[in-house]
């Protein structure tokens, strides 16, 4: 395993844990809490991205100059 791989995207699609659920069969209460959960998991997911996103041009600045 060399230096570059983990450079390297490793997301294929959809992961297992992500099925989507029957929103049909759920209260309007409980789609509004669904909704509140995917949002604050979408909140995660954008703020690891800033932080990488940071990190790699922390890196790329020490390794230009």
């Amino acid at each position: 395993m060399g230096l570059d791989d983990d450079l390297e995207p490793t997301f294929q699609g959809v992961k297992a844990g992500f099925e989507q659920i029957n929103v049909e069969a759920l209260s309007i209460e409980e789609l509004k809490e669904y909704i509140a959960h995917a949002q604050g998991e979408v909140a995660r997911a954008e703020a690891e991205i800033q932080s990488r996103e940071a990190l790699r041009g922390d890196a790329d600045a020490l390794f230009k100059t």
